[in-house]
């Protein structure tokens, strides 16, 4: 069980060469109040005046004092052997049977304690200034001595309210916080200092403990200064635990007092002078009370503790080493053969581009829509909904319509409807579906520039080691895909003017529209007719049709052709749309000459039988029309895309970047790593070692049964 500590010990070793703080190795952490006297409790613990001393803040750094206790019958065989056989030993060349470390200074060995506490002030000040201010860096210090029991301490700032100095107002909430900081580690035990001449009610260092503590589990307190108490008071409730109970109990010391620091009095001596005071004071605690009860409490403690966390901590340090092995993985080897790696680096992008389109990629994106996936969301979702939300008759009007119409007949009264007008107002609409078009281009265009991203980030992790070679593949990719941007806008113009070249009004489905729509004015005919009243002879209404008909027969005829709707059926006479007109104006006065330019246009008036019906004939062939065309653009637009860039891009992509960036002359610039991974690789490395023989050292304990 003693040996549990040492090997602590050795883990802390082993994380202080990589500067790691990793790992919440099992400590005891010494909080207080300002001048509560924990400062004086470690001195006593360690039997040296070793921590800076005064009035006010003095420890301003966390301190982290591992205790290590040595045979001082082994350390005199020790300094006896000869040269050769003290190689081996951890303490030749060392005069004195005490010393410390620090780990700031290396390998120094320091047997003066005056030099160490005056080291320890200077790296105070050099990190936290010289008045008052704190910081949380700690200051790790090593102590061998046959006098000291094995221990691990932390000392840190004393809790205080003002701030003073150069301190920031906010000092109390940074004390706090460096405070939990420590004391929020599972694997710690609390020494909780308070001064037995303050309430113990009031105390803030078992209050904070109490926050991260719940149960006090691995919370010990620590009443000092019982000599100060005042006269006819005892602290003989409080170390019974009736004031305030804690599990671990509470102990009782009487440190020295500034007059003894000042006037030099040994740690030994006042560890004499306290155990005459508790005998004296509290014969019946005196046992279970003092500096040497609390470092033995301590040992206790701390031995069981480690006990209780090493398996947990065994399995950190695996997980842990699990990680970085991988992390330096992805970091890769040290570049040997730059041309095959160059090469490897490339193949490999392309590959990981290709495969991301075709939805094969080795890291499948679940966040969100990606590559191939994305680029049918576009053709069959945002392009598809995008063209069925295109209105065939949309920004058409009737008025538009009915001067189109007589546009297109000139100065003469038409018999029939011109099919000028229609092909007119049916371009007109087909070209709307070219914006559109060009749109799901630019989308597809921005979805694969995003891919490059992807498989940088995910794919090809190795390309973050090789900065300039991933800005020059992004470089040479973005160009090729620039270069191909207009090459597919210019093939999806395209397939909307050949839309627009020609207006196949014996397209089939357009054919069988117009049977259709002939069909119905036929029997909106017949119904009219058979709504007339009885007064008017039904020969003379079907003579009137039948005169219209028979004019328009001779030149074109079956109900298959569009110009045979025009010939067939009248709409009703009554309700028909309205046309703008506006009123004419009042007749002129007699004498004065009527130019007729002045005179208003109409503006609204209804339409007629006619008018109406060649309006509706129209809007009904366009939008038959339309959506012949746009069927036809939202079938060609995606297959326009997909030969000239996408599948482009694919073909080409391996060959453009071999033919860009695989030149003698750009390998060494390409394959340079960035600054900072060569130095990420190397402190992996370092971390995997440490935590490799951190396992190690735990696997030792196991051999030996320990646990």
């Amino acid at each position: 069980m003693e040996a549990l500590i040492p090997v602590i010990n050795k883990l802390q070793d082993v994380f202080n060469t990589v500067g790691a703080d990793i790992i919440q190795l099992p400590q005891i952490v010494v909080v207080g109040t300002q001048s509560s006297g924990k400062s004086s409790v470690l001195e006593s613990l360690v039997g040296r005046d070793i921590l800076p001393r005064g009035t006010g803040i003095v420890t301003r750094r966390p301190l982290i004092l591992q205790l290590v206790h040595i045979d001082s019958e082994d350390r005199r065989k020790t300094s006896e052997e000869n040269e050769s056989r003290k190689k081996g030993s951890t303490y030749r060349g060392i005069e004195g049977e005490e010393w410390g470390k620090f780990l700031h200074t290396k390998n120094k060995i320091y047997t003066d304690f005056e030099e160490i506490r005056r080291e320890i002030e200077a790296e105070t000040e050099r990190m936290s200034g010289n008045n008052k201010g704190i910081c949380d860096e700690p200051i790790h210090l090593k102590v061998f001595s046959p006098h000291v029991v094995n221990l691990t301490l932390v000392d840190l700032p004393g809790i205080t309210k003002v701030p003073v100095g150069d301190q920031p107002k906010d000092i109390e909430i940074l004390i706090r916080e460096l405070i939990f900081k420590y004391i929020s580690n599972p694997n710690s035990i609390i020494l909780a200092v308070t001064a037995a001449n303050t309430d113990m009610a009031t105390s803030e260092a078992l209050k904070v403990a109490r926050e991260v503590d719940t149960d006090g589990r691995r919370t010990l307190a620590v009443v000092t200064k019982l000599d100060l108490m005042d006269a006819g008071t005892d602290a003989m409730d409080v170390l019974m635990g009736r004031v305030i109970p804690v599990k671990l109990g509470i102990i009782g010391v009487v440190n020295r007092s500034q007059l003894d620091i000042n006037q030099k009095k040994a740690v030994t001596d006042a560890i004499r002078d306290e155990y005459a005071f508790l005998q004296k004071k509290y014969p019946s605690l005196a046992n279970r009370n003092g500096t040497k009860y609390l470092a033995r409490t301590l040992n206790r403690l701390l031995m069981h503790h480690i006990r209780d966390c090493l398996p947990e901590l065994k399995t950190r340090i695996n997980v842990l080493a699990a990680q970085y092995q991988s992390l330096l993985n992805s970091y890769g080897e040290p570049v040997e053969d730059k041309s095959s790696t160059l090469l490897q680096l490339i193949t490999k992008f392309a590959a990981e581009y290709c495969h991301t389109i075709e939805g094969t990629a080795k890291y499948i994106e679940t966040a969100e829509l990606c590559g191939g996936a994305r680029i049918c969301y576009i053709f069959h979702e945002t392009f598809g909904r995008t063209l069925e939300s295109v209105d065939p008759l949309g920004g058409l009007t009737t008025i538009d319509v009915l001067t189109a119409i007589r546009n297109a007949t000139g100065p003469r009264p038409a018999l029939f409807v011109p099919e000028v007008s229609f092909e007119l107002l049916v371009k007109r609409q087909v070209k709307r579906l070219e914006e559109p078009s060009l749109r799901c281009v630019e989308l597809v265009h921005e979805e694969m520039q995003r891919i490059i991203q992807h498989c940088s980030n995910y794919s090809t992790q190795e390309l973050l080691r090789f900065p300039k070679l991933h800005d020059a593949i992004v470089e040479v990719v973005t160009s090729l895909l620039r270069k191909r941007l207009p090459v597919t806008n210019e093939m999806v113009h395209n397939l909307v003017a050949i839309e627009l070249a020609y207006i196949n009004t014996k397209h089939p489905d357009f054919a069988d529209a117009c049977g259709l729509m002939n069909n119905n004015i036929e029997e909106q005919r017949r119904n009219r007719m058979r709504d007339l009243p009885a007064a008017v002879p039904r020969d003379k209404a079907a003579n009137s049709g039948s005169q219209s008909s028979s004019s328009g027969e001779q030149p074109d005829g079956g109900t298959g052709n569009w110009r045979g709707m025009l010939r067939r059926g009248e709409d009703s006479t009554g309700g028909e749309r309205a046309m703008p007109q506006p009123p004419y104006s009042s007749s002129p006065h007699k004498g004065h000459a009527v130019n007729l330019l002045d005179v208003p246009v109409p503006v609204s008036r209804k339409l007629s039988a006619r008018e109406q019906r060649d309006c509706e004939v129209i809007e009904r062939l366009i939008k038959s029309y339309f959506l012949i065309v746009r069927k036809n653009i939202q079938d060609s637009v995606p297959k326009a895309v997909m030969h000239f860039l996408v599948n482009h891009v694919k073909d080409c992509l391996q060959s453009e970047l071999v033919g860009q960036l695989y030149k003698t002359g750009l390998l060494n610039d390409l394959l340079t790593e960035s600054e900072d991974m060569a130095q990420r690789r190397n402190e992996a490395a370092d971390m995997l070692k440490a935590l490799q023989k951190a396992s190690q050292v735990i696997a030792e304990i196991r051999e030996t049964h320990m646990w």
